[in-house]
């Protein structure tokens, strides 16, 4: 209604600008003329003598709509070459470019004080991005001993994002940290990792792998492939090979020739660089202990662009390639870069402030561009590259990137290399340096001032999370380079390998042993019983198999005094806990593990409603579980309190959080007698983490089990199922004066020969009738 309101209107109501008369606001004289003006008859147009006049106008409108058509065609219709050279012509950015000021003394802290990993520490990390629900490497990757997983959301992340063993920080909860760099890191991109590496920091890290969700660390082991401690005991005290740097003019090679892959590149190589394919004539060797960033290499689809992925492909098929694992690592000379990603790279803490991923690139440039600037500035305090043989297998999606994605890379990453190697600063601390080079790229055009500014935050950040910033190291670029003799040469000759195998998918069956299998239950069936026999285990074993063995899938029996021809295993009681591990591992396939003291009496016909993937324990029990405080004591106690602190600092963050949410003090420890106790097969990796955290530690199991009870999970979800159990601290007279068929448990109960035996079969006839036909035998 209203759009045919004013078509109605009449058009002789306003005259066109151009029939009014050129002074009308130059006289003030003329008003009352111009009102009446203005509802006088339109003039006739003279078309010709108007587009003489405006002909110049017209020709600056006609050039600029076809600019802008030039721009949207080559965008659009995917001459995306032509499109990058012509930003390649563009030229740098003014010399205006304001240079952030930083009172590098004047930082305040930033605490983590509000979230619900505020009190974690741990030294090594693993750091993702995550746009999807868990992938089955990322599953893998959570439970590499000795490493807590980070994943960074983004806006594609799943609301419901969650991994067990995995620290996960959504949208929400970066912005709630209170870094700056929030502010600049895009919502979608990967690139939200430069939060994850802060957090990591803030929480104690000093070693972090950067990596991705489709990779696979061969092995399950980051130690067996990176160098993760560079000093101390830990340390591979070994040499390293070298490229050689006899040549100057050489400044950017590919390290997959050095691994038997002539004909592979990694992303971000100078694409002018790709027909060098010939080996090393001879390398040199350092010593150890610098090489703060050390990049390792993918099978299956290692790190290329996509140059490479589209004209080496000849169909659907997944890339396979593989690299010789048994090339020896090699080290980057001062003068010489290569291509260092965000997949599969060890940082070590020296080089944490080379984590910073650009933000005003593409996201396929932005690691690569931060390896080149992070490897210039590792030379000012003395640090270098190493790249390592396979580390990961990384599967192909069989779904490669558009070229446009990588524009920063191809136009201008040859240019950037020998600005770098070329660039020199003045400065006398690493992070004056390191935003001076910042300030410096933007105005050569590699990145915007964005970076700039994002440069600063992130340094600020750093400092505020509590980061040193390394000293510097005098350069040795701009002196002559040193001869090299015949006798420091090392030779290597690296294998030939196939370029491209397909990917082929293979099966296979993997067969368990399953034990002594005596008789099938339908609930405990494929459940193991362990048993420690504190009596003579010649007059008991083989009555406890006779029993028990009924019920569960086996037996296993542990004593102090081992004893072959029964099958009874030598056990420490105090540390009982060390021994279960190789059980675990013995019956991979069973359900669950029941721990039973022998003075504890099992009536197994009431644990049925018991729900067999939760733990159990005596926690509902008070005089089987206690909480003591252990302040100001120094005796057994406090020497128990001393050790569980220091197993729990080192505790990964699912296991830390659980224990002291439970525990809510540090100054106590909580006791149980730990008589009996059942462990689901979803807990057993956690189980076998945490005893594998004691090392030589003499915890007592008393002491050891509530504490990876409480460890592995809240006690409001343990099954309650022994909560009714009959519990006594000292035993009775007689035995049979506590004993009740209708309850799961009772304790003590004393079986020291075969009379004992006899008589506590009799009294469980009552829950189990088909016990008479034993006695009966």
């Amino acid at each position: 209604m209203l759009v045919q309101g004013r078509a109605a209107a009449p058009k002789s109501s306003r005259p066109l600008p151009t029939t009014l008369h050129p002074n009308h606001n130059s006289n003030h004289h003329h008003h009352h003329q111009h009102q009446d003006y203005r509802f006088s008859p339109s003039k006739s147009l003279d078309f010709s003598t108007w587009f003489s006049e405006n002909l110049y106008k017209i020709i600056i409108c006609f050039f600029l709509i076809a600019t802008v058509a030039a721009v949207f065609f080559l965008r659009n219709t995917g001459d995306t070459a032509a499109f990058l050279y012509l930003q390649s012509k563009s030229q740098p950015i003014e010399k205006t470019l304001p240079f952030p000021h930083i009172n590098w003394n004047h930082i305040p802290p930033i605490a983590d004080t509000a979230s619900t990993y505020a009190n974690f520490r741990t030294e090594r990390w693993i750091i993702v991005s995550v746009s999807d629900y868990p992938s089955d490497s990322l599953k893998k990757l959570v439970k590499i001993k000795g490493w807590q997983l980070l994943a960074i959301g983004n806006s594609k992340s799943p609301r419901d994002w969650a991994l067990k063993g995995a620290i996960y920080l959504s949208l929400e909860q970066q912005a709630s940290l209170g870094f700056r760099v929030v502010d600049f890191v895009p919502y979608d991109s990967y690139v939200r990792k430069s939060v994850g590496y802060l957090f990591a920091v803030q929480h104690g890290a000093k070693k972090i792998f950067d990596a991705d969700d489709r990779g696979e660390v061969i092995g399950g082991d980051l130690g067996k492939h990176f160098d993760v401690e560079l000093i101390g005991e830990g340390a591979r005290q070994e040499t390293i090979l070298q490229y050689s740097h006899d040549n100057e003019n050489r400044t950017v090679l590919n390290p997959y020739i050095h691994f038997g892959q002539r004909s592979v590149w990694p992303r971000g190589l100078p694409l002018e660089n790709v027909g060098e394919i010939d080996h090393e004539e001879f390398y040199t060797e350092i010593f150890g202990g610098k090489h703060f960033i050390q990049q390792g290499i993918s099978n299956g689809l290692p790190d290329v662009d996509s140059v490479f992925y589209f004209t080496r492909k000849s169909g659907l098929e997944a890339f396979d390639i593989r690299f010789d694992e048994h090339a020896p690592k090699v080290a980057l000379p001062q003068g010489i870069m290569v291509p260092v990603n965000s997949l599969n790279t060890m940082y070590h803490s020296s080089a944490f402030w080379g984590l910073m991923l650009p933000v005003s690139v593409s996201s396929m440039a932005s690691d690569v561009l931060r390896g080149y600037w992070g490897q210039r500035l590792l030379w000012e305090i003395g640090g270098y590259v190493v790249v390592y043989p396979p580390t990961i297998n990384r599967y192909d999606s069989i779904k490669g990137y558009p070229f446009s994605e990588e524009k920063d890379l191809h136009v201008n990453v040859g240019r950037l290399i020998k600005f770098l190697v070329a660039w020199r600063s003045n400065k006398h601390r690493l992070f004056e340096k390191i935003l001076e080079l910042s300030y410096a790229m933007a105005e050569e055009g590699f990145w915007t001032e964005q970076d700039v500014k994002f440069t600063a935050a992130w340094l600020q950040d750093l400092i505020a999370v509590g980061y040193q910033q390394p000293r510097l190291m005098s350069l040795e670029l701009d002196r002559p380079g040193a001869s090299i003799g015949h006798g420091d040469r090392r030779e290597f000759i690296p294998r030939k390998l196939p370029s491209v195998h397909l990917g082929v998918e293979e099966t296979g069956t993997v067969s368990y042993e399953i034990g002594n299998l005596i008789r099938w239950r339908k609930n405990f069936g494929n459940v193991v019983l362990i048993m420690f026999c504190t009596g003579p285990v010649e007059r008991t074993a083989l009555e406890w198999r006779l029993l028990y063995g009924r019920i569960f899938k086996t037996v296993v029996i542990l004593s102090q005094q081992k004893n072959e021809d029964l099958a009874v295993e030598e056990g420490n009681l105090e540390q009982l806990y060390k021994h279960l591990p190789k059980i675990f591992h013995r019956f991979a396939s069973a359900e669950g593990f029941l721990f039973l003291k022998d003075d504890t009496v099992l009536n197994y016909w009431n644990l049925l409603l018991a729900d067999k993937s939760k733990l159990w324990i005596t926690d509902k029990i008070s005089k089987s579980w206690l909480t003591v405080s252990t302040k100001g004591n120094s005796d057994w106690h406090g020497k128990q309190a001393e050790m569980v602190k220091k197993v729990v600092g080192s505790m990964p963050v699912h296991f830390q959080v659980n224990y002291k949410d439970a525990m809510k003090s540090d100054q106590s420890i909580t006791i149980c007698s730990s008589e009996i106790f059942y462990i689901p097969h979803h807990y057993v990796a956690d189980f076998v983490d945490l005893v594998s955290l004691l090392d030589d530690l003499e915890i007592h199991h008393k002491i050891a089990i509530p504490m990876f009870f409480l460890s592995m999970d809240s006690p409001q979800n343990f099954d309650s199922v022994l909560s009714t159990m009959l519990y006594k601290q000292k035993p009775p007279s007689t035995n049979s004066t506590i004993y009740s068929a209708r309850a799961p448990a009772i304790h003590p109960w004393n079986v020291s020969s075969e009379q004992d035996f006899i008589k506590l079969v009799r009294i469980m006839a009552e829950g189990d009738p088909l016990l008479k036909e034993l006695v009966l035998r």
